[in-house]
């Protein structure tokens, strides 16, 4: 058995919770069989039973709308993917970018097609914002991919729920498998230096959120939600990677707004390092997630393997990674909802977050048994080495079919 795994993000050019679940699994998935990875970007790579190769994209010569570069980039590389060659006996694609290089590969070398949905295009309308009539494509590539693939990979059970909602798929098709946490990398950090670093003082209490600039993951509501929290703590953002300059130009004004009502507020605007998240997470008294989308919200799994409380909405498949009133509390979301899409009551969901987080904040032996409780919890279910070993048997069982 050889696997190819296809992704448009792969260290050391990874921005979201889909390219750190395949660094993870890659790494857990190569110490069991033969891994090969076709990314988006310049990386090389060749160790015991693992193969990088990034490819790279040239668009001077492109002449479309800026929006639909990404879309058209995306398509090339699929088709750089395959004629390069292929010798897997299974291909296993992550994010609709290279889901028509698994379309190819399945129809054109006769091999299986595995699709983990980290997300679902029909559930993210506001991509059109940023790829215009390229969110067409999207969803067109994204519909044609998952319900001809052999296999589907969800990353959560409310993932599970949507894709049977919005897809033509056999529910005997979709496996769960959770994302998971290195436990060993993701835990307390003692040091402050990062913090003292962007002007947070460690000697403070703070609440934390940590992601890109997105609608999907609610920053704007959490910022909205500044004005209703107590005095006494920092609210610190470590939001960058903006979606658009719409989104960017909100954010900013938004964050003036919150930060003319108190000094506390601080914005670190660029995407960070690894071992500088987790000296953030491990040092905030409330990590604080917004998302009005999330098939399962890694960023919380982080946070909780750092040992600090979490505030989160109950959407997606949050509340398989959180538990409510154990780990966190859940700030209900859905009945703020017209539509699967967007809070219809954005100041009542923000007043929500801040009441909890406020709750939290408040209250120092809560948050400390929340925090213990979540890194027992990541400890006892959420490690790679599981996660690789449920993808390898669900390869085998794919194969074994005639």
């Amino acid at each position: 058995m050889k696997v190819l795994l296809l992704s448009n993000e792969y260290p050391p050019h990874t921005y979201g919770g889909a390219g750190v679940h395949v660094e993870y699994l890659t790494r857990e998935l190569a110490k069991l069989i033969p891994v090969e990875v076709r990314c988006f970007g310049d990386q090389q790579e060749t160790g015991p039973n693992l193969q990088v190769r990034g490819f790279e994209l040239e668009t001077k010569s492109y002449g479309c709308p800026k929006a639909l570069t990404s879309v058209f980039g995306a398509m090339q590389r699929g088709l750089d993917f395959n004629t390069f060659g292929i010798d897997a006996t299974l291909v296993h694609c992550h994010t609709w970018y290279t889901h028509l290089a698994g379309i190819l590969a399945k129809l054109n070398y006769g091999i299986p097609l595995v699709i983990t949905t980290h997300s679902l295009e029909p559930l993210r309308p506001w991509k059109r914002e940023q790829l215009g009539g390229g969110y067409e494509c999207s969803l067109w590539v994204e519909r044609t991919a998952l319900e001809m693939a052999d296999a589907v990979i969800a990353v959560s059970h409310g993932t599970k729920h949507d894709i049977l909602r919005h897809f033509s798929i056999a529910e005997d098709k979709i496996t769960v498998i959770h994302n998971g946490i290195d436990l060993t990398e993701y835990s307390k950090y003692t040091s402050t230096n990062v913090l003292l670093r962007y002007g947070v003082d460690p000697s403070k209490p703070y609440v934390l959120f940590v992601g890109r600039i997105t609608r999907q993951k609610g920053i704007i509501h959490l910022v909205q939600a500044i004005k209703h929290l107590d005095t006494g703590f920092q609210v610190v953002l470590c939001a960058g990677a903006p979606d658009t300059p719409d989104i960017e130009a909100e954010m900013e004004l938004a964050i003036k707004d919150a930060s003319q009502k108190r000094s506390d507020v601080i914005w670190i605007r660029e995407m960070l390092d690894k071992p500088s998240i987790i000296e953030f997470y491990s040092h905030a008294d409330v990590f604080c997630c917004p998302s009005i989308y999330e098939p399962f919200g890694i960023i919380n799994l982080e946070a909780m393997a750092c040992e600090t409380a979490v505030v989160a909405s109950a959407i997606g498949g949050i509340p398989e990674v959180v538990v409510n009133g154990e780990t966190g509390t859940l700030v209900p979301l859905q009945q703020h909802q017209e539509s699967p899409f967007a809070p219809i009551h954005p100041e009542t969901f923000s007043r929500d977050l801040a009441a909890a987080v406020n709750e939290l904040m408040a209250n120092h032996d809560l948050r400390t048994q929340y925090a213990k409780a979540g890194r027992t919890r990541a400890e006892e279910l959420f490690s790679w080495a599981a996660i690789a070993r449920q993808t390898k048997t669900l390869y085998e069982q794919l194969l074994a079919q005639p």
